[in-house]
C-alpha cells in the first residue's frame, strides 16, 4: 500500500561539523524513498522540532490538507534547506547554522542518532531564464546549504561568481560545481549577527550585464535594501532576479513589536498584496509599510 501521508518522520542516523558555524545532520526515512523532491538546489522544508529531549508530535491532517497539533503542543517550526536529497537511501542532509540561540540551531546542536522531527513537501524558489548565461549569487552563511548544491548542479557552460559573507575565516566551507568559469569570493566578519551585512555592498561592486541572474539570500531586513538595488536601481525585470529573506536579525524582539500592533494595522498591512496582482509591486507596498512601523 502506497503512504500517502504528506509528513515525513525522519530519523537522524548522523551529524558532522563542517565548520565552527555549521553542522550537517543526515536524515533517514523510508517515505524519502518516494518523495516528491523538486530537484532544484535551493528546495526547502518546514521543519517541525520537537521540545527539548522529547519525541516529535505527529500532526492530525484536516479534510483541508491542514497539519493540525494538540491545544498547547504546537512545535517550533522553520524552513531549512534540503543539502542532499538521496532517494535510494532514504536520505537527505540538513546543513545547520550554529549561532549559539534558537529552538533550531539548539536542536541541531544537541542532535544525536535515533533523535527524531518532522517535515513537509519541498518548495523551491531558483528559477532562472532560459538564456542566463552568467549567475550571480550573493548570501551569508544561513544560504550556503542551498548555495553550496545550486552551484553543483550548474551546466559547465554557465559563468556563476558567489559572494558568500561569514561570522569568521574559519567559517569557510569547500564550493565546486561543474562551472568552468566559478568564482567564489568569502567576506569574513560580516552580516550573520556579529557586524553589518556586507550583501548590498558586494552587489554594488559586481557588475551586472543583462543576461545575468541573481541570486541572493540572507537577513530579511537587510535585503531589502538589496532588493531595492536590483529593482529600482538597475531596473532588473522581475524573472532576472530572486531575493530570499532566510531569517531575521533579533527575531524574539521583532516578533513582539509585530504581536504589539492593532488589529487594524495589521488588516491594513496584510491588505496590501490584494491590491495588486504583480507579486514584486506587493512586495514594494508591504515593505513600506513594515518600515513605516519600525519593523
Amino acid at each position: 500500500m502506497t503512504d500517502t501521508t504528506p509528513y515525513v518522520l525522519a530519523e537522524v542516523t548522523g551529524v558532522r561539523a563542517l565548520s565552527p558555524g555549521m553542522t550537517r545532520v543526515t536524515l533517514h526515512s523510508e517515505r524519502l524513498r518516494s518523495y516528491s523532491s523538486t530537484r532544484i538546489g535551493d528546495e526547502y522544508v518546514r521543519v517541525h522540532f520537537p521540545e527539548p529531549g522529547a519525541e516529535p508530535v505527529l500532526p492530525e491532517i484536516g479534510e483541508d490538507g491542514g497539519w493540525k497539533y494538540p491545544e498547547g503542543r504546537y512545535p517550533h517550526v522553520a524552513p531549512y534547506t534540503i543539502r542532499r536529497f538521496d532517494p535510494a537511501a532514504g536520505e537527505v542532509d540538513i546543513d545547520f547554522v550554529l549561532h549559539g540561540h534558537g529552538r533550531a540551531a539548539g536542536w541541531a546542536h544537541a542532535a544525536r542518532p535515533g533523535d527524531r522531527i518532522v517535515f513537509g513537501p519541498p518548495r523551491r524558489l531558483y528559477e532562472p531564464p532560459a538564456g542566463a548565461a552568467r549567475q550571480i549569487f550573493v548570501t551569508d552563511a544561513t544560504g550556503l546549504p542551498a548555495l553550496g548544491r545550486l552551484l553543483e548542479q550548474l551546466d559547465p557552460g554557465t559563468e556563476a561568481t558567489a559572494v558568500v559573507e561569514i561570522a569568521d575565516a574559519s567559517h569557510t566551507l569547500e564550493l565546486t560545481g561543474p562551472s568552468r568559469r566559478l568564482d567564489v569570493r568569502w567576506i569574513p566578519g560580516r552580516g550573520n549577527g556579529v557586524g553589518p551585512s556586507a550583501i548590498t555592498e558586494a552587489l554594488r561592486e559586481l557588475t551586472i550585464t543583462p543576461g545575468t541572474y541573481v541570486w541572493v539570500a540572507g537577513e530579511s531586513t537587510e535585503l531589502r535594501v538589496a532588493r531595492r538595488y536590483l529593482r529600482h536601481e538597475l531596473r532588473l525585470p522581475a524573472e532576472w532576479y530572486q531575493v530570499i529573506g532566510y531569517w531575521t536579525f533579533k527575531h524574539e524582539e521583532w516578533l513582539r513589536r509585530y504581536e504589539a500592533l492593532d488589529e487594524e494595522t495589521v488588516a491594513r498591512l496584510e491588505s496590501v498584496w490584494t491590491r495588486t496582482d504583480d507579486a514584486e509591486l506587493g512586495r514594494d507596498l508591504y515593505e513600506k509599510q513594515l518600515e513605516r512601523l519600525g519593523l
